[in-house]
């Protein structure tokens, strides 16, 4: 004998709570929003400096594959001694 219909299959206890959230979701659409501060527009004008160090770093490839790139020892120790004085 087959009884169809009798007891509670497929039923889920928590498809209301789920349904809910669901609903909720959807009711509070909100979109991302980005503001940028005067600051960080500032420093977005950066190219101006890349275009400048882009200048002289082809300036430096230049030289060094020419072998006209002179390295200056003082100016290498000054810069290390430079850098431990401040950073200790």
């Amino acid at each position: 004998m087959k009884i169809n219909g009798y007891g509670s299959f497929n039923i889920n206890p928590y498809k209301k709570q789920m349904d809910k959230q669901y609903k909720m979701d959807k009711t509070n659409d909100k979109q991302d929003k980005v503001e940028i501060s005067a600051h960080g527009k500032e420093m977005q004008h950066v190219n101006e400096f890349t275009t400048e160090r882009q200048r002289k770093v082809e300036e430096l490839k230049k030289q060094i594959q020419q072998g006209t790139y002179e390295v200056k020892p003082s100016n290498i120790a000054k810069s290390m001694v430079d850098f431990y004085t401040k950073n200790n």
